[in-house]
């Protein structure tokens, strides 16, 4: 067993097209690319990381059940980003391809947040807490 310090998730996000999000994900969020395995059949698979947090962006593979949003016509998965100036971040991430469900705004429930579908399916609420800007809080999305 890890060291508790060392225990963390990585979210592998299946996607039609792993390389041209990984392209996305750079433009819209400022991700890194950290590594890509490409195999001998074309399947990418990309490790990136906005901040310290770290991801993967994978070609879906449906002979073992690993699909994107798009081939399963939605997601049953959020991705809360918290950034200092939600609202600068959103239109980034508007103006490099991603779709608005709800815009930024305060929040009943404490955070300034919007929602985005990015344009492979997945959502991303991107927030900060109203009272402490860059402070971690729990989500309380409906």
């Amino acid at each position: 067993m890890p060291d508790a310090s060392a225990i963390r998730i990585m979210p592998m996000l299946s996607l039609r097209d792993a390389a041209r999000a990984s392209e996305f994900y750079q433009r819209a969020f400022g991700a890194r690319e950290l590594s890509r395995l490409t195999s001998s059949d074309g399947r990418v698979v990309a490790i990136l990381a906005i901040g310290e947090a770290e991801f993967g962006a994978v070609d879906e593979t449906p002979s073992v059940g690993n699909l994107s949003p798009e081939t399963l016509g939605g997601t049953s998965v959020r991705i809360s980003l918290y950034v200092d100036d939600p609202d600068a971040v959103a239109q980034q991430a508007i103006d490099a391809g991603g779709d608005v469900i709800f815009p930024v705004q305060d929040q009943p429930y404490g955070l300034r947040q919007g929602r985005l579908r990015d344009p492979f399916g997945h959502h991303w609420l991107i927030s900060r807490p109203i009272d402490a800007p860059g402070a971690p809080a729990a989500e309380l999305d409906t």
